[in-house]
């Protein structure tokens, strides 16, 4: 009977993940406290924020909230830090908080219109390079003003429903009827070939749409989780934080769209492959069967989004309201205009947003941490040392470096925290402040596409259900943006150096 409930007990833990995961997540909790008492609290804390860090990098694992909470409910019970540092960190970073809850909830309630511009995209533009360019652009421009993961989430669907649509017509199975998309055992030979060039196209724009996330993101106070974050520490609003990160995100942002041209004219790391004609027969008959089935009011659900969006960005320009309210404010114009009433419909927007929220609250316990043991404050005291022109090309090298390891909000979290507090003991002008600030925010997202790991967007679409569908895989992902990586992050780290 023991060794039963043991074994029941090995296998409910973590769940799916590996056996060595599991052994490695347990070495760690043992590790911990002997640490802690064997050569002090210094030690022990690093030694937790590697594996922290760890289970960032292992995500596809698994998800890091479980390990890492582990690992963060022992540091409290090791007195590393304590529950009332904990609360603190989250009072000050609420709306950070309240961006993830409302604002990803609220654009929700925006997919079909975003899925509609999609769709008359991908089906309107004959040119590969032109619909690459305009896939990036839109991408950029949304995550801009809205929220890169729910943009991301909205490409995702879009290539989830067309690549359905063909692969059920490719199966002589009904198109608007539910079947198992992860067998080709029912392809027909005819169209095996064209499924195949499809996928390819379809990882092809999907990455590009993924970096256009990250070029878009960066540019605007509601891009990235971070930006928010820098943006509260700094006291910048919207039109303050896009011209104090202008000078590098705007020729980056250029850089980065001539390089998504260029992939698809010079067909290099994947990209370039064409839609092939049959497929597009058979997803532009079926787009006319929608709009010929479409309701009054699903046109009328339409525009009430679009005027919605139309007030989000305004709201977001002026800062009317703190982020998340505003996100707030989309999701009851929304709902209340389009006749959703349902709380089950309600609690469905909130899904995708809380457990990012929930393993946001981790990693401010990790920051409690390192605030408490001061783990930082020997490397921030190092760069701060360096003359000040050496001083934010360094920061963007470390924090692109850690991001591409491990994630940029955690790691911007941690520098802004502890180049602030030397501010405050002062260390810098307030001038020199704001430019190191820039130099944190542009290297936790530029360098950082190197990796899945390094942006939630990539990791949000190499964890969804389009990924193993057509074929994405983490080294096929981290080749394809290796071009994008190069160029974002060689500009940024020039602009940042010789231009701030």
């Amino acid at each position: 009977m023991s060794r039963s409930l043991t074994g029941a007990l090995a296998n409910s833990f973590l769940g799916q993940s590996p056996l060595w995961y599991k052994a490695v997540i347990c070495l760690f909790l043992i590790l911990n406290p002997l640490l802690l008492v064997s050569v002090g609290p210094v030690a022990a804390g690093w030694a937790l924020v590697i594996e922290f860090i760890f289970t960032l990098g292992m995500a596809l694992k698994c998800y890091p909230l479980m390990p890492g909470g582990l690992l963060l409910v022992e540091a409290l019970l090791l007195k590393m830090t304590t529950p009332q540092a904990l609360y603190d960190e989250l009072l000050h970073n609420f709306p950070v908080i309240l961006l993830l809850m409302f604002m990803v909830a609220g654009i929700h309630f925006m997919k079909e219109l975003l899925l509609f511009l999609f769709s008359r995209i991908l089906l309107g533009v004959r040119s590969k390079a032109l619909l690459a360019l305009l896939f990036c652009v839109l991408s950029a421009f949304l995550s801009a003003f809205l929220d890169a993961l729910t943009v991301t989430a909205v490409i995702i669907s879009a290539a989830v429903g067309f690549y359905a649509v063909y692969h059920r017509v490719a199966s002589n199975a009904n198109p608007r009827e539910e079947s198992a998309l992860d067998s080709d055992q029912q392809i027909e030979q005819l169209h095996r070939e064209d499924l195949d060039q499809f996928r390819a196209f379809l990882r092809s724009l999907l990455m590009h749409g993924a970096v256009g996330t990250a070029l878009g993101g960066v540019c605007t106070l509601v891009g990235e989780p971070q930006n928010l974050l820098i943006g509260h520490e700094m006291g910048w609003h919207f039109a303050d934080f896009f011209q104090q990160v202008a000078p590098v995100s705007l020729p980056v942002l250029g850089a980065g769209l001539v390089t998504c041209v260029l992939l698809e004219k010079l067909r290099l790391f994947g990209y370039g492959t064409l839609m092939p004609d049959r497929v597009r027969q058979v997803l532009a008959a079926y787009a006319a069967e929608d709009d010929a089935a479409r309701t009054q009011a699903q046109r009328v659900a339409l525009w009430v989004q679009g005027i919605a969006a139309l007030i989000l960005i305004v709201c977001l320009g002026l800062h009317i309201a703190e982020v998340g309210l505003i996100g707030l404010l989309v999701i009851v114009l929304i709902t209340a205009f389009t006749g959703i009433t349902d709380e089950h419909r309600l609690g469905r927007a909130f899904q995708d947003a809380m457990p990012f929220t929930a393993l946001l609250v981790v990693f401010f316990a990790v920051v409690a941490v390192i605030h408490q043991q001061q783990l930082f404050s020997p490397l921030i005291a190092w760069v701060l040392a360096l003359p000040a022109e050496q001083q934010p090309g360094m920061l963007y090298l470390a924090n692109g470096l850690l991001s591409a390891i491990s994630d940029n909000v955690f790691v911007a979290t941690i520098y802004i925290t502890e180049v602030k507090q030397a501010f405050l003991n002062g260390g810098m002008s307030r001038e020199h402040f704001e430019t190191l600030a820039v130099a944190i925010n542009t290297g936790t997202n530029l360098p950082s596409v190197a990796t899945p790991n390094g942006q939630a967007a990539f990791l949000f679409l190499l964890t969804s259900a389009i990924a193993p569908l057509i074929r994405l895989s983490y080294g096929r992902m981290v080749w394809m943006a290796l071009p994008y990586t190069v160029v974002m992050g060689g500009l940024g780290w020039w602009a940042v150096t010789y231009w701030l």
